[in-house]
């Protein structure tokens, strides 16, 4: 039953039918092949909605679409400039900090391109960075949101894998921080071997009056944040408070949020929503057939007959990740993948918040590669270039991408200690 599944589903989406719709026919097809109650079908999917941790998912979507519009994004940028845009490199730094503080609100690596990225090129280009540099450094730090909390993926792939959502948004801190500070030293190492950029020095009054501008948008994260690990606000709550506090700062404070684009906003949430949560029903049906099939098993026989090391393991995982990262749609992968393999990784003793968050970090490097890679095109589309160029600039960055995950499969603390620390 699992491979007919997933041979139908894989060979409707090559024939360029839309991921969900071919999640839903591949299942919808499995059931009929092998006589299983249609009616079931239809309790599994309303039954996989039916979760208050899923509010999460519409809400932070929507705090992203109001920051992009209430002027968030730029302050977020201005006052990572004030910082560190005075040295080589810089605004190479400015842009990976900005686009780690702005994950930290929205949770959508989407949302940091369409908000953050027009900005962020066009200053680094003004800098004399290359352009196919800048653009590249924007794709692959908008990942980076996919891992900071509130990460929507981290929510979608906790409640997959019945975890506790706060401790796999706190999990995610630890490779957040990791992959920015490998992108940092080698935004540095690039800036200073290749020469790219202007070094201009910002006076004391223009650095303090950014930051003080900033404080608003930069107090978003901390609420956020502040509100789930310390007990106060559950990750939906929260979720909920994004989406208050964008409004407040973007009307109030910033006076961009045009309340006749509120409905679009609304709109536009809705539709990402519905991809998205729709993904999510299918893959929950599909996920049941996995599990009558025994597919869990079968998986876990042969990658135990290879090695039984948790190291090798996660490591052999990882690969998979990876790959399936490049070529489908990372929430169908979540779902799909959760089921499969983490009874696997719980016989070899790897601990399931370590599995959770490395799973979504592996699969966040499928954001920015081809051939489906969503911030790839999107940052193709807010810069003009061609994919082939962008790829080409960021292949140093994927490289770094690879070797954080090496070292978060040797070092699992790196995730599991913000998770003791705030949990």
């Amino acid at each position: 039953m699992s491979w007919v599944l997933l041979g139908s589903f894989f060979a409707l989406s090559l024939v360029g039918v839309p991921l969900a719709i071919s999640l839903g026919l591949a299942t919808t097809l499995t059931f009929l092949l092998f006589d299983l109650p249609l009616s079931l079908l239809a309790q599994r999917m309303y039954s996989s909605m039916n979760s208050f941790l899923l509010v999460a998912v519409p809400l932070f979507i929507l705090a992203g679409n109001v920051m992009g519009g209430g002027g968030i994004s730029d302050r977020i940028f201005f006052a990572a400039n004030s910082v560190v845009g005075r040295w080589r490199g810089g605004l190479g730094q400015v842009n990976i900090i900005a686009s780690m503080i702005f994950g930290g609100i929205s949770g959508s690596s989407v949302a940091d391109v369409s908000g953050l990225g027009p900005l962020e090129i066009k200053a680094m280009e003004e800098r004399r960075y290359p352009k196919p540099y800048a653009a590249a450094l924007t794709m692959v730090t908008s990942t980076l949101a996919s891992v900071v909390p509130p990460s929507i993926l981290m929510i979608i792939a906790a409640t997959a894998a019945g975890q506790s959502v706060g401790a796999t948004l706190a999990g995610g801190l630890g490779p957040a921080v990791l992959v920015a500070t490998l992108f940092m030293i080698l935004n540095y190492y690039l800036a200073v071997r290749r020469q790219y950029g202007e070094v201009l020095a910002m006076g004391l009054r223009d650095a303090v009056r950014n930051l003080l501008v900033a404080v608003p948008a930069l107090g978003a994260p901390v609420i956020i944040m502040g509100g789930i690990f310390a007990g106060i606000m559950t990750p939906t709550e929260a979720a909920g408070m994004a989406v208050l506090y964008a409004l407040a700062v973007g009307a109030l404070i910033y006076r961009q949020v045009k309340w006749r684009g509120l409905p679009r906003m609304i709109i536009d949430t809705g539709i990402t929503t519905g991809t998205i949560l729709f993904i999510a029903m299918c893959a929950s049906v599909a996920t049941y057939v996995f599990t009558v099939d025994g597919l869990p098993i079968k998986v876990s026989n042969i990658i135990l007959s290879l090695s039984e090391d948790p190291f090798t393991v996660i490591l052999l995982m990882g690969v998979v990740f990876v790959v399936i990262g490049m070529f489908m749609d990372i929430i169908a992968a979540i779902l799909i993948l959760t089921p499969v393999l983490m009874p696997t990784a719980l016989t070899v003793g790897i601990n399931p918040i370590h599995f959770v968050v490395f799973m979504v970090t592996a699969l966040a490097v499928g954001l920015s590669t081809p051939p489906v890679g969503i911030c790839l095109f999107a940052t193709s589309q807010v810069s003009n270039l061609s994919v082939e160029r962008i790829v080409q600039a960021a292949v140093p960055f994927y490289l770094a991408m690879i070797a954080a995950l090496g070292l978060l499969a040797f070092f699992p603390d790196i995730i599991l200690f913000p998770v003791q620390l705030f949990m």
